[in-house]
Parts: structure tokens; C-alpha cells; sequence
């Protein structure tokens, strides 16, 4: 039987810990046990588990097994990963999405907006798209749950300006959104739009990517990563901060030791900064 989870909203803030942690979609085709091993080897100390291989959306033994296995390894599971699309879900999805992560023992439900539904949609499609939200975040917000939007092209949150509307239209206080940098953006522009989340920022996933899609080692990318992991601005968000890495060159696992050491080391400079 699954505790309680320790759930970072409603409460009183508190200092922000930010943790080094992995998204299991980084190695879709390892199993549970070897990414667990992977992210241990690499000195990173939690995983966001996907809903599309490892822990599937409604396979509440599954995550139960999963959180055991990570408890055993010393690794956290600060969240879950569903592939849950606001806007074309049903409630028996949401339903299944907030149980899958209470069985995980993760306080932080991650989910999408429907893809193929961008920032120029019209008032209609983004109607819906909040009306799923609100549905999706109600039913999180019972079981004490926090729920973040995946920040990616494609989407109703593919700028943070979207973004930003998109929670305002949304109007729940359970609800933030991650942020990752766009393929190939200048520093400048990256550091913009993260400022524009920032006080609706959850978690991070880490990575730094050209524009063609070519998977860059995480050091061309320090510059902005350190100025977005230090940042101490004011945040809606408190309790811990996950920065998960997500994909490295080739899904090889001798690669994540090297941009973990990366992602590592940046996270230890920006504790003592604060």
C-alpha cells in the first residue's frame, strides 16, 4: 500500500533544494532496472518515470514495483512523466494518470497539451485545451498532487508566451509548467523565454541541442544552464527542484556519466551561489 505523498502544494514556502535527477525516456530501451543502474553510476539522484515504456499510465502495480526498486537503489521519484494530452484526454485518462503517479509515490503529475495544436491556435482550440487542464489539475489537487506542463514545440506551450497565457487561462494554483531550451535558440533568446516561465517554472529537463536536432555534449550549453540553474527569482514554486537530463548522444549510458558530471557540478555551483 502506497503512503502518503509529500506533496509541495498547498503549504508555506520554504528554501528551494535543487537535486540532479534523469528522465527514464533518456534510455526507452533499457529496462527499469538498468536505468536505475545508469542513474546511480552517474551520481544523479532521482527519475522522472515516462507513462510511455516504464511505468504505463494506469499500471498502478507496475509503478508500485518501480518506486520499491528506486527506494532499494536510494533514488527519489519526485515525478511522473505521463503522456497525458490535455485536449484530446478523457477523465478516465486523468483519473488513471493521478493514481499511476500516487502508486509511484511522485508528488508531480507532468503532462501535455494536445500536439499539433500551437500558439496560434484560435480561442476554441485553447478553450478546450484549459478545460482539460482544469479537469486534470481538480482531480490532482485531491490527491495532493502538483501538475506541470510539458514546455515543448508542437504544443499550446511552445513559447512562453503561450505558455504563460495558457496558465492564467487555466487559473489553478496547482498547476506550473516545466522549461527546456528550443533546439538550436541563442543564449540570449533561451534565457528570455525562461525568464518569461520562470515564476510559473516547476522542474527542468536538461539538455543542449542544435537546431537539426543533433544531441550536443551539455558543456556548449553551460553558459545558459548556469545562468537558469542559479536563478534565484521570486517562484510560485517551493519544496524541491528536479533538473532531469534528458537524452544524450547515441542513448549511450557511458555518455550520461559525462554530462551528469556536467549537470552535477552546476547544480553544487548554484547551491553556493544562494
Amino acid at each position: 500500500m502506497t503512503g502518503p505523498v509529500q506533496s509541495p502544494w498547498p503549504g508555506e514556502p520554504e528554501e528551494v533544494d535543487l537535486r540532479p535527477g534523469l528522465c527514464s525516456v533518456t534510455f526507452r530501451q533499457l529496462d527499469v532496472d538498468r536505468v536505475i543502474a545508469a542513474a546511480v553510476a552517474a551520481g544523479l539522484e532521482g527519475i522522472e518515470w515516462g507513462g510511455d515504456v516504464h511505468v504505463p499510465n494506469g499500471d498502478r502495480d507496475r509503478a508500485r514495483e518501480v518506486a520499491a526498486r528506486c527506494r532499494d537503489a536510494g533514488i527519489g521519484c519526485p515525478s511522473y512523466g505521463s503522456y497525458l494530452m490535455a485536449g484530446a484526454s478523457s477523465p478516465e485518462d486523468a483519473v488513471a494518470a493521478v493514481d499511476t503517479c500516487r502508486a509511484l509515490g511522485a508528488s508531480n503529475l507532468r503532462v501535455w497539451t494536445v500536439w499539433g495544436v500551437g500558439p496560434d491556435a484560435d480561442d476554441t482550440e485553447r478553450r478546450r485545451v484549459a478545460e482539460d487542464l482544469r479537469v486534470i489539475a481538480d482531480r490532482a489537487a485531491a490527491a495532493g498532487l502538483t501538475v506541470s506542463l510539458e514546455f515543448h514545440p508542437g504544443t499550446l506551450t511552445a513559447t512562453a508566451e503561450s505558455t504563460v497565457r495558457l496558465l492564467g487561462e487555466v487559473d489553478r494554483a496547482n498547476l506550473y509548467t516545466y522549461w527546456q531550451p528550443e533546439p538550436g535558440a541563442e543564449p540570449a533568446a533561451a534565457l528570455a523565454e525562461y525568464a518569461a516561465v520562470a515564476a510559473d517554472c516547476s522542474h527542468l529537463h536538461v539538455f543542449w541541442w542544435a537546431a537539426d536536432g543533433t544531441r550536443l555534449p551539455l558543456a556548449a550549453g553551460e553558459p545558459v544552464w548556469r545562468r537558469v540553474l542559479g536563478d534565484d527569482s521570486e517562484r510560485r514554486w517551493f519544496g524541491e527542484r528536479w533538473a532531469f537530463l534528458e537524452f544524450v548522444a547515441g542513448d549511450d549510458p557511458a555518455v550520461l556519466v559525462r554530462e551528469a558530471e556536467v549537470l552535477r557540478r552546476l547544480v553544487a555551483e548554484a547551491g553556493a551561489r544562494r
